[in-house]
């Protein structure tokens, strides 16, 4: 078996992924590393490659060689039985249709497979689906209803409806912010919701090497900004957001955090790991989201649920790989 770290893609999301991939390399040194790159070619990278980018959530990596197709690279991994370590997020590598490529390959790979990837992407059909699990989510606002909708609520928030990292979101504090969520929404879906005011916290679910469940502790997020909201400047950029593990939350908001993460996981048919975000309303925890490749950086809020769990990160990983080896792939 040969275990490959595979990183970068061809979203915005890129930037991430190289700062994941050298946590990744850090816990696992002697995997090899596969840079995916934005022109959709793949590039065999060497570790001093990845660990001398220095600043990795502001400077594009460049892997330095011509490298070779995706599809080709994907086909070498299936004749080599590599396991793919997928230090992805986002876009088609989020998707679902990286894991679908790997699927009808029967390559192995850590985390959710294609549809439960396709599905949790997608926050309008995430969020249908989790309310049959009785995991409460905000009301939708079509692109029509805004102004009626801002006139109701006050506040709106409008974000990719498949993106990650926080990326796009606008904040509708005024009728010119409506202009704004239009002029976004030409180039790609918006999700619009009322703004829900209360504590940001987001809940980690792990599947575990035996294959049961459980979630992490929840974590409280306080963005540098004052409230704001927690969008990508804040999560990787700003030094003065916090993020608390455990949280500061009452006994009984923590289980509820805990058990709508891990009926989310379950409803979506997510594998390995994820980590749902919510809104602490004054109705309790509601839904926003969940990432079937959360960050593995070492600012990501997943490997601080780790250890606040008592998981080191490289045994996660090895218990992500050996799943990842049990599981039988469709065969092509």
């Amino acid at each position: 078996m040969r275990t490959t770290i595979l990183f970068g893609g061809t979203n915005k999301e890129r930037l991430v992924s190289v700062a994941s991939a050298q946590a990744l390399h850090a816990a696992l040194p002697d995997a090899d590393l596969w840079f995916w790159d934005i022109d959709d070619t793949v590039h065999q990278v060497q570790s001093e490659q990845l660990l001398g980018h220095l600043k990795p959530f502001e400077d594009p990596f460049k892997p330095g060689d011509r490298g070779f197709g995706l599809e080709q690279a994907l086909d070498q991994a299936k004749d080599e039985g590599r396991v793919l370590v997928l230090g992805l997020h986002g876009g088609r590598a989020e998707n679902g249709e990286l894991q679908a490529m790997c699927e009808i390959r029967g390559i192995r790979f850590t985390g959710s497979g294609s549809a439960a990837s396709n599905l949790a992407f997608d926050k309008i059909a995430a969020k249908r689906f989790v309310a049959t699990a009785g995991v409460e989510a905000p009301a939708a606002v079509t692109l029509d209803n805004m102004e009626g909708a801002f006139a109701q609520y006050g506040r709106l928030i409008a974000k990719p409806a498949r993106d990650g990292s926080s990326y796009g979101l606008i904040f509708v504090n005024s009728t010119q912010d409506l202009v704004a969520v239009r002029t976004a929404a030409k180039t790609e879906d918006y999700v619009v919701e009322p703004f829900i005011a209360g504590v940001e916290a987001t809940c980690g679910v792990l599947e575990q090497s035996d294959g049961s469940l459980i979630s992490l502790p929840p974590i409280e997020i306080i963005p540098a900004d004052g409230g704001f909201g927690f969008d990508y400047r804040a999560k990787y950029l700003a030094k003065a957001t916090q993020e608390i593990c455990p949280g500061r939350f009452s006994q009984e908001i923590t289980a509820l955090l805990m058990d709508k993460a891990l009926r989310a996981h379950r409803v979506l048919s997510c594998r390995g790991y994820s980590r749902t975000d919510f809104i602490i309303s004054d109705k309790g925890p509601i839904y926003l989201e969940t990432n079937t490749l959360p960050g593995l950086t070492k600012a990501s809020l997943y490997p601080k649920a780790l250890k606040a769990q008592g998981i080191e990160f490289v045994d996660f990983l090895h218990d992500q790989i050996a799943l990842a080896e049990k599981r039988t792939q469709i065969q092509p």
